[in-house]
């Protein structure tokens, strides 16, 4: 880079010595602007720059023979240019150096007011009637600009480039004069960002659609940030290679600036941009408020979300692992909450009703945890916490959320039966499809209390042959049965437990060669002890099985007492 600016300015001071020498008068002062050296004429210059004048006149030295202008707006082709000009040398005025000239003239004071024609009004004619007549010249002009503030600012050459483009990009974006309609988008691209928003501003001040903002953000967004930006259909994996703290530093400014600018119309944004300026702001340590305003924004709309959407935002940019799921979590509970807030839900147990997007949204979010239930580092509590967020009425049939309990539990074979419970927790199993209810009963993954639940309720449609709505009432009376049968069931392991203990206790003491006092003892003590446990496990002992129907012709009177003797 340093090389080609001083071939440049070997160029330029060759150049300036052919015009310069052709006048064959020897030069008596050396302009210089940073490396360059210019050989000049003071009268040349004197005669169109009153800043060049007043400097000799002021000078302390009799004969002054270096002028030092290294901080003249636009370096030293720039000033080329403008000397050029003094000698009456022609040169071209472009849309890249107009800006340029005019803040170089009104640095060198070559104003109408020093001299007639100067200049300053050669290039605001240029301005005028060239360069800020179309849209694309106004951009490059306005870009040429990023390198000549102050300058520039104060003589409101910026505010005159906004003003035409953002009057003809509204213009082009109601009536295209071209194709593809939204070209003048790409020409946008090319501006730094603090002008650029200064023209989505003044769009929207001249009454620009929401949508209009938001396509063109995207745009914007693509090409600036196009290494955290560059795929937001979710399907993109990679791994943006920002390890400098600078780089860093500014590409998270610049996230913040354009999520600044986002249009107020909440349906005007697209979920899946928002989205991947979410994972972006996660990624670059985003402030709170950049944060929580794209959360907010999702959550609004969060009724056209996909589960692309949504694995967006749980995983790293390299697809492999999960990396943020309570931003999930935050984002439906906003929009649980703006549902209640609503008056959407009527409060019951069973009659609870949900509006079609909550019931929409539910779906969604049951398929979504069907996709992260097989990743190994996500906890029971994450994963009910997220299944949990759902309004109970929001689900009429719970099919997608049982598939994802069961991936669940065949990605976690290590889970005991507490745990696996405490998965199942989440699901209503009386809300499942007669398909899943059969799957379910032969499913070797669930809990003894789901596969019962599922048996239970088949055969309860069976006995009553009622609708679904009408089984409130029995529906309660079949939860309690199974509970006790469970209850029975777990007994019942218990009981084939000490049944073995005793099993192999009574084995071990066949082996034994002698029976003495004391074992016998011990063997009383034992069987006592077994005895009384199988009272206690007793599964009649207390009535909790009904026993009316049973009609095995047992005589269940208390039976005479008798003394075992061989008379």
């Amino acid at each position: 880079m340093a090389t080609a600016a001083m071939n440049r300015q070997s160029l330029a001071m060759e150049r300036t010595g052919q015009w310069v020498f052709s006048q064959e008068i020897p030069t008596d002062v050396v302009v210089q602007v940073g490396e360059a050296k210019f050989p000049l004429h003071k009268f040349m210059l004197i005669a169109k720059s009153n800043y060049i004048r007043q400097l000799i006149a002021e000078s302390k030295e009799a004969d002054l023979a270096r002028i030092d202008l290294s901080d003249i707006p636009g370096g030293p082709e720039i000033f080329e240019k403008a000397a050029k000009f003094c000698y009456g040398v022609n040169f071209e005025i472009t849309v890249h150096n107009a800006a340029a000239l005019r803040c170089a003239a009104e640095y060198l004071q070559m104003t109408d007011n020093y001299c007639d024609g100067n200049l300053a009004a050669r290039t605001d004619d240029f301005l005028a009637q060239v360069a800020l007549t179309s849209l694309s010249g106004a951009v490059l002009v306005l870009k040429s600009c990023q390198q000549l503030l102050p300058y520039a600012e104060h003589l409101n050459i910026v505010q005159r480039c906004v003003d035409v483009i953002s009057c003809k990009a509204c213009t082009e974006a109601n009536f295209p004069s071209r194709c593809p309609p939204n070209w003048w988008t790409e020409e946008l691209c090319i501006l730094d960002i603090n002008f650029f928003g200064r023209i989505i501003r003044s769009m929207k001040s001249h009454g620009a659609k929401g949508l209009t903002i938001a396509s063109t953000l995207v745009i914007y967004a693509e090409k600036s940030l196009q290494d955290l930006v560059k795929d937001h259909s979710g399907n993109g994996k990679f791994t943006p290679n920002i390890a400098n703290a600078d780089v860093r530093k500014q590409q998270r400014e610049l996230l913040e600036s354009i999520i600044a600018l986002l249009p107020s119309e909440k349906a005007a944004s697209g979920i899946n941009f928002l989205c991947t300026l979410l994972r972006a702001a996660i990624f670059l340590t985003a402030s709170d408020k950049c944060k929580n305003e794209l959360e907010k924004r999702i959550s609004a709309i969060l009724e056209h979300v996909t589960v692309d959407d949504l694995l967006l935002l749980s995983f790293s940019y390299d697809g492999e692992r999960l990396s943020d799921l309570d931003t999930v979590r935050r984002i439906i509970l906003l929009f649980v909450a703006s549902e209640k807030s609503s008056g959407v839900f009527n409060v019951g147990d069973f009659r609870e009703v949900c509006s079609a997007v909550m019931q929409r949204v539910a779906r969604t979010i049951d398929a979504y945890l069907g996709e992260i239930a097989t990743y190994e580092e996500l906890s029971i509590s994450k994963f009910n916490g997220i299944a949990n967020l759902v309004p109970k009425g929001a689900r009429r049939v719970e099919d997608d959320l049982y598939r994802a309990i069961d991936i669940y539990l065949k990605a976690h074979p290590g889970l005991d039966e507490i745990e696996r419970e405490k998965v199942c927790s989440v699901m209503d199993p009386l809300k499942l499809s007669y398909e899943a209810r059969m799957h379910a009963s032969q499913n070797k993954r669930l809990p003894v209390q789901i596969v019962l639940h599922a048996l239970y309720y088949d055969q309860l449609r069976l006995r009553s042959g009622t609708p679904n709505e009408q089984h409130s009432q029995d529906a309660i009376t079949m939860r309690s049965q199974i509970q006790t049968d469970v209850s029975l069931i777990k007994e019942n392991k218990i009981l084939r437990a000490e049944l073995m203990k005793m099993k192999m206790y009574v084995t071990d003491l066949q082996k034994d060669q002698g029976t003495s006092s004391k074992g016998s003892s011990k063997r009383r003590t034992f069987f006592a002890s077994v005895s009384k446990t199988l009272v206690k496990l007793n599964p009649f002992r207390q009535g909790s099985k009904d026993t009316s129907n049973i009609d095995d012709g047992v005589n269940f009177t208390k039976a005479r007492r008798r003394r075992f003797s061989i008379s």
